[in-house]
């Protein structure tokens, strides 16, 4: 079966042609649209065997860009299939899901109006995600589709780890809760931490970080999402690209006030104007605050440090709440790929047992491998995350 693996953003697309049989998985062609809406856009098509293939161009919105992806799939040099055809379901990565969708669904009518409903929850997402479908709905309407949700993994949180102390009534009535995000590559990501080490992930204790542009960290006990730091929305929590994390709600409300600020004018703050690029004056980039710090530049040095204490401050927590800590992963674009970050979050957690390698730490970027030393007791990993994986397995269980 050949599913479709769409993964949009507010200005972009990733995706993924994969093969799915019963026993693997063979990604024919894989890609990434950059910059959509804008002036100039950016198009990487990766197919299995030949050139990688690169373009800019404008593209005007998600239905422009898929266009562009099927198109690519099909053509005679770069296509990896004869015929449209031979797309059997296409698989979504919708952010939330609510408590509604507690697990991965196929896409009517009704589940459409669902995840609009959700819209507010997460505002850079959930309208991509659904522009997506309905892109895919007019261009092979009819290929089945299939939305799979960040926040379905941390449905087994308990009530301790998802309410929030605010009258009873509001979740009763409205839902209001902790969901957390990322759970697509925390249900990934673990259970290949606890293979690498050789261990039974039904006994283990986890702490995944996914750090990115949008960063969550989330703790894992025998193979279960038992708390996490993104909540209602996935403004909370960790310091992000563009999300300021967890914060006092009195300064959201003082700055409201000062600045004279509609609800909609905070929420957009919020999640767009705070983060990384508020602390650095525009630079979101961890690639570009590393040069930053180690040239010596003030903002960046702070970003860089409030990023990487935030980060270890949750891991200190989750550790306490699960009574120890066996494995530390770090996933995402930021916890894959920036060692000197790693390094920052580990430092002088020994008393933890956990002991990372700078020599192994460097080797290990944007791989997979352990990076604490041998005489640690937690041990330490880099994890490459798969997501769309993840999106295609649960493609193909549902559809097939």
């Amino acid at each position: 079966m050949n599913i479709l693996v769409l993964n949009c953003g507010s200005s972009s697309i990733k995706y993924q042609l994969i093969d799915m049989q019963e026993d693997k998985a063979t990604v024919l062609a894989k890609g990434l649209l950059e910059r959509i809406g804008l002036e100039m856009g950016e198009f990487t098509h990766r197919p299995k065997g030949k050139d990688k293939y690169y373009e800019q161009l404008p593209i005007q919105n998600h239905k422009a860009g898929i266009t562009l992806v099927l198109k690519a799939l099909t053509d005679e040099k770069m296509g990896v299939i004869s015929s449209l055809k031979e797309i059997n379901a296409c698989g979504h990565r919708v952010a939330h899901g609510g408590e509604v969708f507690r697990q991965s669904v196929i896409v009517g009518s009704k589940e459409k109006e669902q995840i609009k409903d959700l819209f507010a929850l997460a505002p850079l997402h959930n309208p991509a995600n659904l522009d997506g479908i309905e892109a895919m709905e007019t261009l092979l309407p009819t290929v089945p589709q299939v939305a799979v949700f960040d926040t379905s993994f941390h449905q087994t949180m308990p009530a301790l780890a998802y309410l929030y102390a605010i009258p009873y009534e509001y979740y009763l009535n409205d839902k209001i809760r902790r969901y957390g995000f990322h759970g697509t590559s925390h249900r990934f990501v673990a259970p290949k931490a606890a293979q690498m080490v050789g261990m039974d992930i039904n006994n283990s204790k986890i702490i995944s970080c996914h750090l990115g542009s949008g960063a969550s960290v989330c703790a894992v006990k025998n193979g279960k999402s038992v708390d996490t730091s993104m909540g209602f929305t996935p403004v909370e929590g960790l310091i992000m690209g563009s999300r300021c994390g967890d914060l006092d709600l009195g300064v959201l409300l003082y700055i409201a006030e000062k600045e004279n600020m509609t609800t909609k004018d905070m929420n957009n703050f919020i999640n767009k104007k705070c983060g990384l690029g508020s602390i650095t004056g525009g630079v979101v980039d961890m690639r570009d605050i590393i040069a930053g710090k180690l040239e010596g530049k003030e903002r960046e040095t702070y970003a860089f440090d409030m990023f990487a204490y935030r980060v270890k401050k949750y891991i200190g927590a989750y550790a306490a709440a699960m009574g120890g800590v066996d494995i530390i992963l770090f996933t995402g674009g930021i916890g894959e790929n920036a060692s000197l970050q790693r390094e920052a979050i580990c430092d002088g957690m020994e008393f933890l047992g956990a002991e990372i390698d700078k020599t192994l730490n460097e080797q290990y970027t944007g791989k997979d491998g352990i990076i604490s030393k041998s005489s640690s007791k937690v041990k330490i990993l880099s994890v490459t995350t798969d997501e769309e994986l993840v999106i295609a397995t649960d493609t193909f269980n549902l559809i097939r």
